[in-house]
């Protein structure tokens, strides 16, 4: 048997397979990708919204009960013209409003998301768990969570963004399964 070195070195390197990814790609990505391909990617916006001061910009999504998903939450993302507090919460009512509908990422598909949707602006009801709590700065901001917060069937995820005057926008991203 060969005494062979089993660390790689700059002239023999053991772990190391050269392919041609034109004919033999070798993709590595997150589930977003096979979850935009396979028709349960969506995304939900607020669009560009003003905001007066004492008041904040809130998102809601809830996985109704019986549903049989799970949304698993992506990323959110957005832009405000001023500092803001970002706040993240389990429940949480927000009364009035817009119900916007839902973007699947797989564009033409008629697969629609199972989540109930509500936007408006002021303060965010009922009896919310804190879950995150941020600071951001005027500008853009972007938090990946990569599946790593999920909404069960009887459950809802409300965002706010506020509570300064400012012109500003959120977006969720999740996938179902």
């Amino acid at each position: 048997m060969n005494n062979y070195n089993v660390f790689n070195t700059e002239h023999n390197p053991v772990y190391m397979q050269q392919n041609n990814v034109f004919t033999a790609p070798g993709i590595n990505g997150p589930p977003e990708l096979d979850a935009a391909k396979s028709g349960f990617l969506f995304l939900l916006n607020t669009g560009s919204v003003a905001v007066g001061a004492g008041n904040s910009l809130m998102l809601q999504a809830t996985n109704p009960s019986g549903s049989g998903k799970r949304l698993y939450i992506s990323r959110i993302s957005g832009g405000t013209t001023a500092a803001a507090t970002l706040a993240i919460a389990s429940g949480g009512t927000i009364t009035g409003g817009t119900t916007p509908v839902p973007f699947n990422a797989l564009f033409g598909s008629a697969t629609t998301s199972v989540a109930t949707t509500r936007q408006n602006t002021g303060t965010l009801g009922g009896a919310p768990t804190t879950a995150m709590v941020m600071q951001i700065t005027a500008g853009m901001y972007l938090i990946d969570f990569a599946g790593g917060l999920v909404v069960q069937a009887n459950q809802t995820i409300s965002m706010t963004l506020g509570t300064v005057a400012l012109t500003g926008s959120i977006n969720l991203t999740w996938w179902e399964a």
